[in-house]
């Protein structure tokens, strides 16, 4: 490999580098600009949609920051990108799942109970002492998309990427659905009536449960319609990337490099489409809204970004290759360390 392919985006770590990268994609749904699309729902409030009582419009969240870091994650799962981390599989009895898949990254309480436990807390005390190195041998995604060792060491390191979704003076529907059972089974006797209609009212009862009668839902959730748009906005905070360090400072480049590869790749791909039934986004073609990619600078200049994906990929793979990719392997679930983790909870808990 070349110094130069190396060297190419080490203004993005300079000093006097940029703050960070930002894009602003505008998104439709497939059917059309004013087409119905389904948020996420969370409990107790349904759609999480904010109010503004001054101007009388609303924020509606369709894709949480949180929730875009674990479905962009995965992309390093699949070919080429699979190239440029160690796939770290856990095997659970007959189910195997790759960290890549475990929603708290590193910090998981799949990979806390696994023989992975004692690398990744050597690790994170290491983040603790200031060198990132060997948790970016097993988990570099945790670098990338965050993780905060929450039940032991307490380590924590920033999301470098931040995207979310939102759509903007939404108008909410509701949508009703009437399920007729195959059979009458008042009529066949194999119900009373009133158990019947007991059934028919409540979704949780074992009768409603089995499918044998009839059930109403009424006035759920039926979507929205974004009348003011629909908005992806993505950071990659370079200024939190040049916080990263090594026990070396030749080591300390090596490492910014191989993560800012891998912030670049995840950043520059297009977004996602499918997000749940009912929800597929992609970009939309209005000339007048185009995708905006940006540098932004500490006293807040702006300047066009010209990264393209291809570019990232193959910066991604030298600077992969130069630091050293961990290894990959397959770890047991330890049933016995997931016991103990219980066990020392509950001790926690009647402590206080």
């Amino acid at each position: 490999m070349s110094n130069t392919t190396l060297a190419q985006f080490d203004h993005l770590l300079a000093a006097d580098g940029p703050a960070a990268l930002v894009v602003r994609e505008h998104l439709i749904p497939v059917e059309g600009a004013d087409a119905v699309l389904f948020p996420a729902t969370y409990a107790n409030i349904g759609y999480n949609i904010d109010h503004d009582e001054r101007t009388g419009r609303n924020v509606c969240l369709i894709d949480s920051v949180g929730s875009q870091a674990n479905r962009i994650e995965p992309l390093f799962k699949d070919a080429p990108y699979s190239a440029l981390v160690p796939q770290i599989v856990i095997q659970a009895g007959e189910k195997e799942i790759n960290l890549l898949d475990a929603g708290h990254r590193a910090g998981d309480a799949l990979a806390r109970c696994s023989a992975l436990k004692d690398d990744l807390k050597a690790a994170f005390v290491a983040v603790l002492k200031g060198n990132s190195v060997p948790l970016a041998k097993i988990a570099p995604t945790s670098l990338v998309f965050g993780v905060w060792d929450s039940r032991d060491s307490q380590a924590k390191l920033p999301r470098l990427i931040a995207s979310t979704i939102r759509a903007y003076d939404v108008r909410k529907l509701k949508r009703s659905a009437t399920y007729i059972a195959p059979v009458d089974c008042v009529a066949g006797k194999l119900l009373s009536p009133e158990d019947a209609e007991r059934a028919s009212k409540d979704s949780k009862n074992p009768l409603s449960q089995t499918g044998l009668v009839n059930a109403l839902a009424n006035e759920t959730h039926g979507g929205v319609i974004a009348d003011g748009g629909i908005r992806r906005d993505a950071v990659l905070a370079l200024s939190a990337l040049k916080l990263l360090r090594a026990d070396k400072p030749e080591n300390t480049t090596k490492l910014r490099r191989y993560i800012l590869g891998l912030s670049l790749v995840a950043f520059t791909k297009l977004p996602l489409e499918y997000y749940r039934q009912g929800t597929i986004l992609v970009l939309d073609p209005d000339p007048e809204k185009q995708r905006e990619f940006k540098t932004v600078h500490a006293n807040g200049t702006r300047a066009n970004a010209a990264i393209t994906h291809e570019a990232a990929l193959a910066f991604a793979q030298a600077a992969a290759t130069d630091f050293g990719v961990g290894e990959s392997k397959a770890v047991p679930f330890d049933a016995a360390k997931a016991k103990a983790a219980i066990d020392e909870a509950k001790n926690k808990k009647n402590k206080s």
